[in-house]
């Protein structure tokens, strides 16, 4: 299989763009406000609060996979992108006039955090749906590049035009990126919606059906535990608290903070692209399990770093292991999960990001208490043991090589 073979599908031929402009007005974005709150509130708790109010709605992914498996995905994600578009501009009209506050920017943060969680299952639900199954793997790390390029891209320009253009200029980018993502968005397939069940059953009895199937399949539960692991104990560093580390302890500003932002990104396109290749036969199963080991391991010594260089040095390899770690989780999740429950199922993996907003508004008072380096030390080090203990609950499942979720990548 080529990596040119998605491509030849029309309806991914416009997601693929759509879906890069909204990563690269994500991470502007979050790079942008990030900054804007530590600055103008000079408190590491708002700043916490703000990174978690971006991922509430993880809580109400399920119901978005099951709107989904009912009205289409296509659907839903032409709606969701209208609305960043919107909010971007409300933003960028509030910069211009001098009116932007952290209040305003935490309850905005809030309404917009309701949607973006389910993004990414919207994207990997609809790649699953238009593309035919021996492009599906090639077509998630294809996807997955562009998120990973667009975290370099977002985190240089985010940081880079609001001190060169200002707030405002910054948002009229934005905004822009998110416009042409909707306009992109509408020539994506509009795939029917799922008829698995002969007589329409509740929302409530949907939902049931599936936590019912994710419980009883030990290789969803090992992926979702992991997904939890590293939003609660790795994503936390490298994400939201990043402006934090940037500012306290490299002593660096909005320009600094952009590179580190780059490097974790960068590191993961390297991954993303390697996994793309089809040049290296992984495990999938113990493939995510070994990166996700290593990340925890190289965040213990990024926690303990102090030099600007060594810092981005660091993220780098942790992106890699990221993107190592998490592209094979979905990959095993979507070839476990039967076509008719894959919204289902993918809206239940988006319930794991809860832990990183968890993670954040936890860490917050435990930094004010015993400093940076000691809390970032412990939360790696505890995820370094859970992952281990993971792998050996489940090992028959997902570390034995004849594994059906150890089937190549």
């Amino acid at each position: 299989m080529h990596w040119r073979d998605p491509f030849r599908v029309r309806s991914f031929r416009f997601q693929w763009p759509a879906d890069l402009a909204t990563s690269w007005a994500f991470e502007m974005e979050s790079i942008v406000l990030g900054w804007f709150i530590l600055v103008e509130s000079g408190s590491v708790m708002m700043l916490v609060v703000f990174g978690s109010l971006q991922y509430l709605g993880s809580l109400v992914s399920p119901l978005f996979g099951v709107v989904g498996d009912r009205l289409g995905y296509r659907r839903m994600l032409v709606l969701s992108r209208a609305l960043y578009a919107a909010l971007a501009a409300t933003f960028m009209l509030l910069a211009w006039l001098q009116a932007l506050t952290p209040m305003i920017v935490l309850m905005m943060a809030a309404l917009a955090g309701l949607v973006r969680p389910s993004d990414m299952m919207m994207r990997n639900a609809l790649i699953a749906q238009t593309l035919p199954p021996r492009h599906l793997l090639g077509a998630l790390g294809i996807s997955r590049i562009t998120s990973d390029s667009a975290r370099i891209a977002g985190a240089l320009a985010g940081a880079g035009v609001v001190a060169w253009l200002g707030m405002t200029w910054a948002y009229a980018l934005i905004t822009a990126l998110y416009t042409l993502s909707f306009v992109l968005s509408r020539g994506v397939s509009d795939v029917p919606a799922s008829a698995h069940d002969a007589v329409r059953v509740s929302p409530v009895r949907d939902l049931q059906l599936a936590f019912g199937y994710v419980w009883t399949r030990p290789v969803l539960m090992a992926a979702m535990a992991l997904a939890f692991l590293v939003n609660l104990l790795a994503f936390p560093f490298s994400l939201g608290l990043l402006p934090y580390v940037a500012k306290n302890i490299y002593l660096t500003d909005q320009t600094g903070l952009g590179w580190l932002g780059a490097s974790f990104a960068f590191g993961g396109l390297v991954g993303s692209v390697v996994l793309s290749s089809h040049r290296f036969a992984f495990r999938a199963a113990q493939t995510m399990v070994l990166a996700g080991a290593v990340w925890f391991a190289v965040d213990v010594l990024f926690a303990f770093s102090t030099h600007l260089g060594v810092g981005m040095a660091l993220l780098w390899v942790a992106g890699l292991a990221q993107s190592l770690s998490m592209t094979p989780l979905a990959a095993v999740m979507l070839r476990a999960t039967e076509p008719a429950y894959r919204g289902r199922v993918m809206g239940m993996r988006m319930l794991a990001i809860w832990g990183l907003p968890l993670g954040l508004l936890l860490s917050g008072p435990l930094i004010d208490r015993w400093g940076y380096a000691t809390t970032a030390g412990a939360y790696s080090a505890l995820g370094l043991l859970l992952t281990g203990a993971m792998a050996v609950y489940w090992r028959s499942n997902i570390w034995d090589a004849k594994a059906p979720a150890n089937a190549p990548l």
